[in-house]
């Protein structure tokens, strides 16, 4: 079992920066594929941005590469996304999952179906 707890979210104007982190639960923090998602009102639930268990691998939605940066920290069980030139587009409630991998597979999962574990969700909002 893993919990995950976002934070980080916040109110940021146009062209602003927001770190999220996400801490996760148990002694394994490696073996788990990280994602995150985000969902905007009206919309569904979208893929974000994706790191291996090892951090070696990464992927990115279209709409954000070159803007976010995936990036993890497996002695502090944390996975971060660093979002950058941020747009009123990017406001949603931000999720991060967690998805067994065995590190050494070095596999990205950007399936939302294929994650196991939820967090709560953290809210950005991005003022024009």
């Amino acid at each position: 079992q893993v919990q995950l707890v976002e934070s980080g979210g916040g109110l940021v104007q146009a062209g602003g920066s927001l770190r999220l982190s996400c801490a996760a639960s148990g002694r394994t923090f490696s073996a788990y594929a990280m994602g995150w998602f985000r969902h905007a009102p009206g919309k569904e639930r979208e893929f974000v941005a994706a790191i291996s268990g090892s951090g070696g691998r990464t992927a990115y939605a279209d709409s954000v590469k070159g803007r976010f940066t995936i990036s993890r920290d497996n002695t502090k069980n944390t996975v971060y996304l660093q979002m950058n030139s941020l747009k009123p587009e990017d406001t949603a409630v931000y999720y991060c999952a967690a998805d067994f991998v065995p590190a050494f597979v070095m596999r990205v999962v950007t399936t939302e179906t294929e994650y196991d574990y939820w967090g709560q969700g953290t809210q950005v909002t991005v003022s024009s």
